[in-house]
């Protein structure tokens, strides 16, 4: 199962990323997590050591020059457009609890000078993990899909866009759908977050009138509490597991109970 998730910074789908992250690991799944939002916060999230060390794919000079030929930063003549790219996950993934995680890094646009050998090992990496992976491969985006395509948008089995109750998060949610249908990625579906009562959930209903829902997260103080103390956010609530697991349990394929 490859899923994406994104929205407008700040509703939570970093810790949506981490926490489907840790239910599909336990239970028996081989996961793959994805940081290519370059000001999310994936690593930590998920407990890893020191995760301000972990350094993206796109800043690997060495591994991009040895893959595309060419150098970051540098002019070239040529370089390769489909680099290898098939053991970058076992090489550089860092791996804690059952989970592997990745950070891509960003995407470089015009402008920027010598930015293509970065993008093209990004972007094979990517048709890699969503194309030729046999796991479950979970992608914490920034409020966009940058770093998908129309090659790679019909691998992803679903769009989760992780919406607040807010007018700018319903604007964020109507641009990527927008941006979804123009690459042809049909499967995008909402999970309201931070749902204080009734009125929330019912806002984000009426905003999203087209949009099929997914789950509506409560607001916990907890989790904001643990994130203050520096502690565990993953655990700091047993009613937002509670209700990030039933959207495992809609993720799945109707029947599958998972490997276990």
């Amino acid at each position: 199962m490859k899923i994406a998730i994104s929205g407008k910074g700040g509703v939570g789908k970093t810790l949506l990323t981490a926490l489907l992250a840790k239910i599909f690991a336990e239970s028996g799944y081989s996961v793959l997590a994805i940081d290519a939002d370059p000001d999310a916060n994936l690593a930590a999230t998920l407990g890893f050591s020191h995760p301000e060390k972990i350094i993206p794919i796109a800043e690997m000079e060495d591994l991009i020059a040895e893959r595309t030929g060419a150098r970051p930063g540098q002019m070239a003549p040529y370089f390769k457009l489909n680099p290898k790219v098939d053991d970058i996950p076992e090489k550089y993934a860092l791996k804690k609890d059952g989970i592997r995680l990745m950070r891509m890094g960003r995407l470089k646009k015009g402008g920027t000078g010598c930015y293509c050998p970065e993008n093209a090992l990004l972007k094979a990496l990517l048709s890699h993990l969503l194309l030729a992976r046999n796991e479950v491969v979970i992608l914490d985006m920034e409020a966009g899909i940058e770093h998908l395509g129309r090659a790679t948008a019909t691998a992803v089995d679903k769009l989760i866009v992780v919406v607040e109750p807010g007018r700018r998060s319903i604007e964020t949610a109507l641009n990527i759908k927008k941006l979804a249908t123009d690459i042809g990625l049909a499967s995008m579906v909402v999970v309201g977050n931070k749902i204080r009562n009734k009125a929330d959930e019912e806002f984000i209903r009426s905003s999203l009138p087209d949009f099929e829902f997914l789950g509506f997260i409560p607001y916990d103080q907890a989790i904001v509490d643990a994130d203050l103390a520096s502690a565990s956010v993953v655990d700091a609530s047993q009613t937002v597991i509670g209700e990030v697991s039933n959207i495992y349990q809609a993720l799945l394929p109707h029947g599958v109970a998972g490997p276990k």
